[in-house]
């Protein structure tokens, strides 16, 4: 089955969040309207998506002279980011950018405003 979400492509230090549904009630059973969650400074989601990293300038184009016949173009290259697909993710709230797509809501959060992140890890990993 294709990923639905192959189309979207996430650009630099950024992740696609599929954010966790807020608070409804709370542990004595009140029930709290949608503009209390709306107001929480942190979130938890999802990675669903993650960008290449932030993009590193290249070496040898700094410090020529403005004059001289630039050299080909060399291959971008990107400092890799921490967050992964598939980790859990708590993050500021205010730094997000709600998006609709295929009528499901995500949030695309830079990787400076992630606080946490949870991954499974392998017992492979140990």
């Amino acid at each position: 089955m294709k990923n639905p979400l192959s189309k979207l492509v996430v650009v630099g230090d950024r992740v696609l969040i599929e954010p966790e549904a807020g608070r409804e009630k709370t542990s004595v059973g009140l029930y709290l309207p949608q503009t209390v969650s709306e107001k929480e400074t942190v979130r938890a989601g999802l990675i669903v998506a993650a960008g290449p990293g932030m993009p590193m300038p290249d070496p040898n184009s700094m410090g020529d002279e403005p004059w001289k016949q630039s050299l080909p173009v060399q291959q971008v290259r990107y400092l890799p980011m921490q967050a992964q697909v598939g980790d859990k993710a708590i993050f500021l709230q205010k730094a997000a950018v709600e998006i609709q797509y295929n009528g499901r809501t995500y949030l695309v959060v830079p990787q400076s405003a992630l606080l946490v992140l949870y991954r499974d890890a392998e017992p492979d990993d140990y």
